[in-house]
């Protein structure tokens, strides 16, 4: 299958074409979804041999190719795609989970540009695609150049001098395009190292001596008197005669500034001028190799700012971009010189580094103890606790930061990357705006994730998966008034494996998207079930992950649920979180009032946790929200949380929403909901979370929760209000 996506615009030109080569749709159609979003050209390829029928028809840009494909690997495939005709000069950039230094020299060899390691964040992979199609576009820009100079060579003249033997200009010519206004008025009989200024005033005559002695051409850059500050020239300096010498002079400033910016592309962060992944490798490796000449120590601190993917989708990319820029800024100032900070053009040798995303690097030679690098760390964290300036604005940015140290922590490169990495995301989990040495224990948790992982990706053919549903009291009537279906997990390797674990993983992977098809299915079939043996129709409620939501056949997925099992649509209920729902807003409104028109209800899970407007809230079709345990779980003794629930339910119902409290736990708690007019409620003080064949039992004893309170709770038994739903 080769499809090709159309572009919507192409701030970088319009030659850029990305073929994806590999054999899993999802990631094609994910990895399309993000480059041809970000306005290149997208085609792909399921495997090498459509990937080698597809280059000899049209040639990409860029190509990113999967290692691990059944039939020709990515390594065969680089290796077959640079014997074609127009692929020694195509950009291969190779994805593979083998983060081994033989499978990197095996890519290289096989002729691949670049390499990234599985698995990898789309959005930084398009950043790196971003700024790989620059540094093509600044190659041709050069070869354009070059063949433009060329050409006016061939045309036209350039600036002669001739020279005598002692280095005294006899005479000159300069083309009509040549500005010579800076030239002194009488030009003979001054000195050819007077007007070809270099560091070196008498690098100019010693060329000519030996020149003299050697017979063959001789080249020389340089600048020409104070006039052409800015500019950079070319010599070509041959013998005339005996005693003569011709200087031939060309302009090669904008060859010059092109070199510039390719070196700053190639080694440096264009955003914010610092090092780049593969310029820091280079200074780690310098550094770890004084160190063992010297016996001292190096540490590296990896610096990761907390959620910043909220602020760029609540302020936008711009201020984001504008973020990292200060960000860098303030690292400059508050890591000592001595600590090794370097920024493009400070001329210092050993770097801080944006390796990528809100990632950056530190490299510290110059300490004496492990101590040293934590006083750094102490310094930054106490410096970013100070808010940043954006547009006018105060923004509060705070990091994780982990430190890996030289020779404790690993004795090469790769070690320390890898341990440093494992510290800065140990420092998230303990709740990030800290700083944590690695230790190897870390790595235990690691190997766990790694496992969970491999194991998830079984788990639903192994039929692993199963549903547990947790009843909705409805505070008008006492009886349940709908369910919602929560996901389970139980392997034969771990027992069962806590939500907390596995659910954060499948979204990370992408499994979420055929796990949360499965629990679409399956809790509609079951409440379609529960109705055909006659019990009463109640909604089913079934939590949705932002990245379903970004699949394109989410109606699809929807509608077949409903059709498979004849359920009718107004018994489905759909909950999204404040912060999935915001992520895009734009985009989420048409989504949401189509899905709302099939006949669907829509609830809004967590409520008061994310960070919502109410101008898009009210243009949001939303029936329900579900005020977040956190919120519930210390009334009425706290008086902070008394007022936000109270505000919510208030607010909702101005709004013609019902509201669901959840983590219902004691009677206090329900006296206070009942009494501030909440519609329904969901929590241990009725029902855990249960098989469908318990709920089943309850439905068909039409069981009055309240009678369980024992006419404890004021309003109970008394009169009863029109039902939830």
């Amino acid at each position: 299958m080769v499809n090709n996506s159309a572009d919507k615009e192409r701030p970088l030109g319009s030659q850029c074409h990305v073929l994806i080569v590999d054999d899993d749709p999802t990631a094609r159609m994910i990895g399309g979804e993000f480059i041809s979003r970000a306005g290149f050209r997208v085609s792909e390829a399921e495997d090498g041999g459509e990937a080698l029928a597809f280059f000899k028809e049209q040639v990409p840009d860029i190509i990113l190719l999967d290692v691990m494909m059944p039939g020709m690997d990515g390594f065969e495939v680089c290796a077959a795609l640079r014997q074609l005709p127009g692929g020694e000069d195509v950009t291969i950039l190779m994805a593979t989970g083998l983060d081994d230094v033989e499978s990197i020299e095996r890519a290289y060899s096989a002729g691949a540009t670049d390499f990234i390691a599985k698995p990898f964040s789309w959005t930084v992979l398009v950043q790196r695609i971003r700024y790989i199609w620059r540094a093509i576009c600044e190659r041709d820009e050069l070869r354009r150049s070059e063949d433009e100079n060329r050409a006016l060579i061939n045309a036209m003249p350039d600036l002669v001098f001739r020279v005598d033997k002692e280095g005294i200009i006899l005479d000159f010519k300069a083309p009509s395009s040549f500005d010579i206004s800076p030239f002194p008025k009488i030009l003979r009989g001054k000195k050819i190292n007077e007007i070809l200024v270099t560091e070196n005033p008498d690098s100019i005559m010693n060329l000519l001596e030996r020149l003299g002695k050697m017979g063959e051409s001789q080249v020389l850059e340089h600048q020409i008197q104070c006039g052409y500050a800015m500019s950079y020239f070319e010599s070509r300096i041959v013998i005339k005669g005996d005693n003569e010498f011709l200087a031939i002079v060309r302009d090669i400033t904008k060859r010059k500034i092109n070199e510039q910016r390719i070196f700053e592309l190639a080694y440096y962060d264009t955003l914010t001028g610092l090092l780049n992944r593969n310029s820091f490798k280079e200074n780690l490796e310098q550094a770890i190799e004084r160190a063992r000449r010297n016996g001292g120590i190096t540490a590296t601190l990896f610096l990761d700012l907390d959620r910043f993917k909220r602020i760029n989708d609540t302020l936008g990319h711009d201020a984001g971009d504008l973020l990292l820029r200060n960000v860098a800024e303030r690292l400059t100032r508050c890591v000592r010189k001595n600590d090794c900070l370097a920024r493009f053009s400070k001329g210092n040798s050993a770097p801080v580094a944006r390796p990528g995303g809100d990632e950056f690097m530190a490299l510290l030679t110059e300490i004496k103890d492990a101590e040293d690098a934590a006083k750094v760390a102490r310094r930054i964290i106490e410096n970013f606790s100070e808010p940043f300036l954006l547009a006018g604005r105060e923004i509060f940015a705070t990091a994780s930061i982990g430190i890996a140290v030289y020779p404790f922590d690993g004795e090469d490169v790769e070690t320390i990357l890898k341990n440093g990495d494992a510290a800065m995301y140990h420092a998230k989990d303990l709740g990030r705006n800290n700083f944590q040495f690695y230790n190897s224990t870390m790595h235990a948790a690691t190997h766990r994730q790694l496992t969970l992982e491999a194991l998830l990706n079984r788990a639903l053919d192994r039929k692993e998966l199963f549903l547990h549903y947790q009843p909705q009291i409805d505070l008008r009537t006492g009886k349940i008034a709908g369910v919602e279906a929560l996901l389970r997990w139980r392997s034969p390797d771990l027992g069962l494996v806590p939500c907390s674990d596995f659910i954060p993983l499948a979204e990370e992977t992408g499994l979420i998207v055929p796990i949360g098809e499965w629990v679409l299915n399956t809790a509609c079939a079951q409440n379609k079930v529960w109705q055909t043996s006659g019990l009463p129709p109640i909604g089913i409620s079934i939590n949705l992950s932002s990245y379903q939501f970004r699949q394109k056949n989410i109606f699809e997925t929807i509608g077949s649920a409903l059709d498979r099992s004849g359920l009718d649509p107004r018994y489905l209920e759909l909950e999204i979180t404040e912060s999935a729902i915001m992520q895009d807003a734009e985009r989420m409104i048409p989504i949401l009032r189509h899905l709302k028109d099939m006949g669907l209800t829509w609830v809004i899970d967590d409520f008061g946790t994310g960070y919502s407007s109410l101008n898009y809230l009210k243009r949001f079709p939303i029936d329900v929200l579900k005020i977040d345990r956190s919120f519930v779980k210390d009334i009425p003794s706290d008086q902070d949380d008394v007022a936000i629930t109270k505000a919510i339910i208030a607010m909702a119902h101005s709004m013609n929403m019902k509201v669901i409290a959840e983590g219902v736990e004691t009677e206090e708690q329900l006296e206070f909901l009942l009494h501030n007019d909440c519609d329904a409620i969901q929590g241990f003080l009725f029902c855990r979370p249960a098989p469908a064949r318990e709920i089943e039992a309850l439905l068909r004893e039409g069981k009055d929760f309240f009678e369980s309170c024992g006419g404890k709770i004021p309003g109970v038994g008394g009169v009863r209000r029109a039902p939830f739903f």
